[in-house]
């Protein structure tokens, strides 16, 4: 099998193809032949040494991949060869809360994860893909779907008629944007470029609010609620933004933390927390459970992931680099095979 692996230290410059001997399926688990993975910024960080610098090398990095079933072991009875699948994100979370097994299941870190062209995974770890979705697609829902479904629909009960407030164009805001959507809310989105808050209009958001030119964002976004407040944000920025989500949600209101891409560490505005009654909830992607029920509206409703540029196995090193450029709008994808 041919992976890339982060090894003898951490950086772009680390990420290195090798081969390794193909595994054999064993009791419950099942071989995935991989045909795309999916970049998201966990991804970046890994590779980097910014998400756990304590990480075991040498790491096939990637939390993201879809492909066919090309053998299983003794016992399993939830999918045959043939099958296409997508792996999940927390081998060990299938419903329910959150567990310590669960976190220290994780693919890309700590586990191997899809940056190569085949997976063991335990048979509970695989989804089926959406049959109208391609590979490419498909290799974009694990992490970033699920972290926003969870986040507007798991946990944040979003209904029709409820105002969002997303931040910047990246994968999860893509996908709640479409998310929301679908489920009948109305849709604020910011950006630091007009010609991408053109694109979130054409994919449906009602109003873009670009922060470059207006800094107030916030102040932007409860003017445009007349005053009141949104009732959800999808919180990416992390302690850069978390202050301004806190004050553009409306009393009562919902802010899910799911991203750190301005910094992780800051001062927490407690008594905005407390006079506001508000919910500030984190989202650790989510359960398997989550994931059949984000497939099913997808498939119902013929929703396709926003997938912004395709690259080729041999140019993985460049796949990193463009996301970290923060070009891209939607999903940056590596084809395996």
């Amino acid at each position: 099998m041919k992976v890339y692996e982060i090894r003898d230290g951490f950086g772009l410059d680390k990420l290195v193809s090798r081969e390794r001997p193909d595994p054999m399926p064993g009791p419950f688990q099942v071989r995935v032949r991989v045909k795309a993975t999916s970049l998201n910024y966990r991804d970046l960080m890994m590779v980097e040494g910014r998400y756990n610098p304590r990480q075991k090398l040498p790491l096939v990095p990637n939390s993201d991949g879809a492909g066919v079933v090309d053998a299983v072991g003794p016992g399993v009875t939830r999918v045959k060869p043939g099958d296409r699948v997508m792996g999940l994100f927390a081998q060990a979370w299938l419903a329910g809360e959150p567990t310590r097994a669960a976190q220290t299941s994780t693919l890309g870190g700590p586990l191997d994860g899809a940056l190569g062209d085949t997976m063991l995974l335990h048979e509970d770890g695989v989804v089926p893909t959406p049959p109208h979705l391609s590979d490419e697609e498909a290799a974009t829902l694990p992490c970033a779907a699920v972290t926003a479904w969870s986040a507007l629909v798991t946990h944040g009960g979003l209904k029709a008629g409820d105002t969002v407030l997303l931040q910047g164009t990246g994968g999860v805001s893509i996908f709640a944007l479409q998310i929301a959507r679908m489920m009948g809310a109305r849709v604020l989105l910011t950006s630091s470029r007009d010609d991408k808050l053109e694109r979130a209009r054409a994919l449906g958001a009602h109003e873009g609010i670009n922060y470059v030119t207006t800094p107030d964002w916030d102040k932007a976004a409860r003017a445009l609620t007349g005053g009141t407040g949104v009732d959800h944000v999808v919180e990416v920025g992390g302690a850069g933004t978390l202050e301004k989500s806190l004050r553009c949600v409306r009393l009562g209101g919902t802010v899910s933390v799911i991203g750190v891409l301005s910094g992780g560490a800051g001062t927490v505005p407690v008594t905005s927390i407390l006079m506001g009654n508000l919910r500030v909830q984190g989202i650790l992607v989510g359960h398997r459970q989550s994931f059949e029920a984000l497939n099913r509206a997808l498939t119902l409703h013929g929703v396709r992931p926003v997938v912004d540029r395709v690259f080729p196995f041999t140019e993985a090193r460049a796949a990193f680099e463009y996301l970290k450029s923060g070009a891209h709008f939607g999903k940056v994808v590596i084809r395996v095979e």
